[in-house]
């Protein structure tokens, strides 16, 4: 396992000191699973939803999934366990079950989703999901023709006004509600029980996470950055491998406080 320091880490604070109750966010893509060329693709560990349910259980029911992804999808990646998730860069949340806060398709959501549609069938390549509150469009198998996939996207998003904004991130670019982000889902269920009154772990791998960890920073919890790239995050582990072996290690041991995330 290898932990390593970020460039923005701020070196006076000692995280091996902060309050141990936890409350553990993770995203999904990239963080607990590898990325793959297409989203169905990805392999989840077998061992890795039976040692979130039972973290789960250790942290009081303080751990949530903050993704890009819809809730179902994320259900059925870690079936037949469900968990609070923040799906959708946070525009719909589910707490305790029960789908707590879920934002609006914006109106031009359906013709935008058109002219995306018309670009992927015209370009080998390129996939678009449809997520009924959002829209991605994804050119990781035609990496050749993402300033053209970006272009288009950018105008959407500029037609569709302040109702909208365009979520970038690894070889995929996405319309959402404005008012939906990672940051703003970690908010909100940072004022509700199980999560108040805990100390914030946010665990994610892109710039779609880069919300999540500038609001951990502001709580005074712990921000984590899987792999390279310019990062607000504290923290940096080198892989997803890195982070499941410490989770499956909490899992076994009974026990997960800051202080496991801050070894090396």
């Amino acid at each position: 396992m290898e932990l390593i320091e970020s460039e923005s880490t701020n070196e006076s604070r000692d995280f091996t000191k902060v309050a141990k109750q936890v409350a553990l966010f993770l995203d999904f893509d990239g963080t607990l699973v590898e990325i793959a060329p297409m989203p169905d693709e990805v392999k989840l560990d077998r061992q890795l939803a039976p040692a979130l349910d039972t973290l789960r259980s250790t942290l009081g029911g303080a751990l949530a999934l903050v993704s890009g992804r819809p809730i179902p999808d994320l259900d059925g990646f870690l079936a037949p366990y469900h968990f609070d998730i923040a799906g959708l860069h946070g525009a719909q949340i589910r707490l305790g079950g029960t789908i707590r806060s879920q934002a609006d398709a914006p109106e031009a959501l359906r013709e935008a989703l058109r002219e995306l549609i018309r670009f992927a069938n015209s370009h080998v390549g390129i996939l678009v999901e449809d997520k009924r509150i959002s829209a991605a469009l994804h050119w990781r198998l035609a990496p050749q023709l993402q300033d053209e996939a970006l272009a288009l996207a950018r105008k959407l998003a500029a037609g569709m006004g302040p109702s909208v904004r365009l979520q970038e991130g690894k070889s995929v670019a996405e319309l959402v509600p404005a008012g939906a982000s990672k940051g703003n889902a970690i908010s909100w269920l940072m004022r509700e029980a199980p999560y108040s009154g805990r100390t914030p772990v946010f665990i994610g791998d892109d710039i779609t996470d880069e919300a999540g960890f500038a609001t951990v920073n502001a709580l005074g919890g712990l921000s984590i950055r899987i792999g390279a790239g310019e990062t607000c995050a504290g923290r940096r582990l080198a892989s997803p491998t890195a982070l499941r072996t410490i989770l499956l290690a909490a899992a076994e041991s009974g026990s997960l406080t800051t202080d496991a995330f801050c070894q090396g």
